[in-house]
Parts: C-alpha cells; structure tokens; sequence
C-alpha cells in the first residue's frame, strides 16, 4: 500500500494549481482594476464637478472587473492542463 494525499490524482500533478507568482498576479489583478476604475472615477468627477458619484460607481466597476478576471483565471488553473486545450 502506498501513501498518497487523498486528492492524488491525473489532475494534481506539480504542474497543476497556482504558485506564489499567480497569486501574486492575481493580487495585482485586483488592485490595479480597482486603482484603474477609481482613478477614472476620479476624473469624470473632476471633469463633472460633481459630488463622487463616479468615483464610486469607478470603485464598483473595479471590484467587479477584478472579480471576473480572478475568478476566470482561478478557474482555468483549477481545471488542471487536460481541460485547458
């Protein structure tokens, strides 16, 4: 009998799932929309001379942008190379 982790398996090779430098890009990821899309709120309230109604609405468009964009490369590492081609 060997021992092997329990999720061993085709999928959960070394080459499978994310390393420090893909969670350092995924943080990056996050930051720089939400930084982008706030930056941009802030000169379309500049530009409107308005209250920071667009600042706001930048700050959500950012997190959600960097929502997707996490979620979608999460989702092609977890799926492992087989699925991926």
């Amino acid at each position: 009998m060997r021992d092997e982790p329990a999720d061993a398996g085709p999928d959960h090779g070394p080459d499978s799932g994310l390393r420090g430098r893909d969670l350092i890009g995924l943080g990056g990821l996050l930051a720089g929309s939400v930084i982008v899309f706030t930056g941009l709120g802030l000169l379309l309230d500049d530009a409107a001379d308005s209250t920071p109604a667009f600042t706001l609405v930048g700050v959500a468009v950012g997190i959600l942008a960097g929502a997707v964009g996490f979620w979608v490369r999460v989702r092609s590492a977890l799926q492992g190379p087989a699925r991926r081609g």
